[in-house]
């Protein structure tokens, strides 16, 4: 099992050595930006490097929503990271599932959904696993409560789809960290990767404030016990720069018996 952190872009691999890190996580651009990626300087270095590489798609991006002048252009943007993320040797892509807006119908929003990777497929697919992230807020949301996650896995039926669980999203979301990975497996099949954060906000608050895993509203033990359950790879995307997310890092090895780091 690789722990790491999602870190500073400019220098991935320097950020995983400064945190001991077997794997970083990082933006390939602007996350509340709509430009399309650079290519990388370092893509070659990055490809060769014994750190695990995962890219995180951009917060705008939100292909299910009804707005025509979001969806299209996120669809684009996402198939352009996908690209850009598969040239520095990423292992997946993590996006949010999205929403709709009030009042608009959410079974639109899976639909939608369901033809962003239709899309991809006229242009031969996406080209690393795309791995959908649940959600801590909104009413309207795709991938925020077990339920919508199950109506949304059963449109996208016809495609390879990856998760990601993070477990301030799933607490703030109202989903209770016990037993959830056996109920999430139950609807998705998988779990590829884990962004272990503790939450600052409340139990059901729809709260997206993360935490140090030994801070926030969250047991530490039930971080753990997800991670231990899931057997996924594991990234923190918690406070605090090098030290606060070193100190993440080594308290999850300690708790699940995992050895430090060898880089």
């Amino acid at each position: 099992m690789r722990i790491g952190a999602h870190v500073d872009p400019t220098d991935p691999l320097a950020e995983a050595a400064a945190r001991d890190a077997e794997a970083v996580q990082f933006f390939l651009a602007d996350p509340q930006g709509w430009k399309a990626p650079k290519p990388r300087e370092d893509a070659e270095r990055l490809r060769d490097a014994d750190v695990d590489l995962y890219v995180h798609a951009p917060y705008v991006i939100n292909v299910a929503t009804l707005n025509n002048r979001i969806r299209i252009p996120s669809r684009k943007l996402l198939l352009g990271h996908a690209a850009a993320a598969a040239a520095v040797g990423a292992k997946g892509l993590i996006v949010h599932g999205g929403h709709v807006n009030a009042g608009d119908d959410v079974a639109i929003g899976f639909d939608n959904w369901r033809k962003t990777f239709a899309y991809a497929a006229d242009s031969g697919g996406f080209p690393l696993p795309v791995l959908i992230e649940n959600t801590a807020g909104g009413d309207n949301a795709c991938a925020r409560r077990l339920d919508a996650l199950a109506r949304l896995w059963d449109a996208l039926g016809d495609y390879e789809v990856g998760f990601c669980l993070d477990t301030c999203h799933a607490h703030a979301g109202g989903e209770e960290l016990l037993g959830l990975v056996d109920r999430i497996k139950a609807i998705t099949g998988r779990i590829d990767l884990i962004h272990a954060n503790n939450s600052k906000g409340a139990f059901n608050s729809g709260q997206d404030r993360h935490d140090n895993l030994d801070g926030g509203t969250i047991d530490p033990e039930l971080v753990v016990a997800v991670i231990r359950a899931a057997g996924a790879p594991v990234i923190v995307e918690t406070p605090g720069g090098v030290e606060g997310q070193a100190a993440d890092i080594a308290l999850l090895r300690s708790q699940l018996g995992i050895g430090a780091s060898a880089a």
